[in-house]
């Protein structure tokens, strides 16, 4: 049986100039978990309205447990205005507050943490921006499972404060180019990826952290060795969710005790393959990913 994964944060719908695509980092890597064939659970909240109950029932119908799944009678479900004037670079207008500010500390969750069962706790930077959904998650990093930060850092919607504790707490890192260069800048002058990604593996005791870097693939760094992976051409439709879809394929082959660089090369194919979908939870059959590799 797999490890137990909890995903905590957002869950929303990108608005997108001429249709509404399900999305959130958080959802779209318990979305491709899911597909991957991992026990995953899914916390978060959504508002009591048309566009939560067409998340809850697009994760219901793949078969995601969305028992920890809170219900908002007050504020809407979340939305984001997609700018797709760039499609290999997308801007984000993250609407606040949206449902998933307010998830709360509730008993099942506490169960589940310390469920034996439960490995791995996926969490990212949004989650922190409200003191609500705050406190929830600073409960939840308190209990012995694997932290896996996806930082997502969105402006205006972080700040240094936050994401050095967040850091600070984290297991496994997943970032970007940008936000590398601006996290590991805030202690040293920015030279080059492999310094960078050092320099946050020793400040904050990080000892895997994976780098995507778009269309030149992604870089790995795991016990103390530095693992690069080369981009693969596809014809990007968007690259919204190619970076969870990265980390849901990373996981996933952890999980099932690949080697490094063989978790480095499955996570690339699933990433360049949803960027060749619309929106960040496209439907694709996992054959799909192995041929990305070939």
């Amino acid at each position: 049986m797999s490890d137990g994964i909890i995903c905590f944060g957002e869950m929303l719908w990108d608005i997108l100039p001429e249709k509404e695509l399900p999305g959130g980092a958080v959802m779209n890597v318990a979305y491709h978990l899911q597909k991957l064939g991992e026990q995953v659970s899914l916390v978060s909240r959504v508002g009591r309205d048309a566009r939560g109950q067409g998340l809850m029932d697009m994760l219901q119908r793949f078969g995601l447990d969305t028992s920890l799944v809170q219900t908002d009678e007050e504020h809407e479900t979340g939305k984001v205005y997609a700018d797709m004037t760039n499609p290999h670079e997308v801007h984000y207008d993250i609407v606040y507050p949206a449902a998933w500010d307010f998830i709360e500390w509730e008993p099942l969750l506490a169960e589940r943490l310390k469920d034996k069962a439960t490995r791995y706790f996926v969490f990212g930077s949004l989650c922190s921006r409200d003191k609500v959904s705050l406190h929830t998650l600073q409960q939840a990093l308190k209990e012995n499972v694997i932290k896996v930060l996806d930082i997502n850092l969105r402006e205006p919607h972080y700040t240094h404060t936050h994401v050095e504790w967040l850091l600070g707490e984290c297991d496994i890192l997943k970032l970007n180019n940008n936000e590398l260069e601006l996290t590991s800048g805030w202690y040293h002058p920015y030279v080059d990826k492999e310094q960078a990604v050092r320099l946050l593996s020793e400040r904050f005791g990080i000892n895997t952290i994976v780098v995507t870097m778009g269309g030149d693939g992604a870089m790995l760094f795991m016990e103390d060795v530095f693992y690069v992976e080369p981009g693969i051409t596809v014809k990007v439709a968007d690259t919204i969710g190619s970076g969870d879809a990265f980390l849901a394929g990373f996981l996933h082959s952890i999980i099932r005790g690949k080697a490094a660089r063989e978790c480095l090369v499955f996570a690339n194919a699933l990433g360049a393959l949803v960027a060749s979908y619309a929106g960040g939870a496209p439907d694709y059959k996992v054959i799909d990913i192995l041929k990305k590799r070939d």
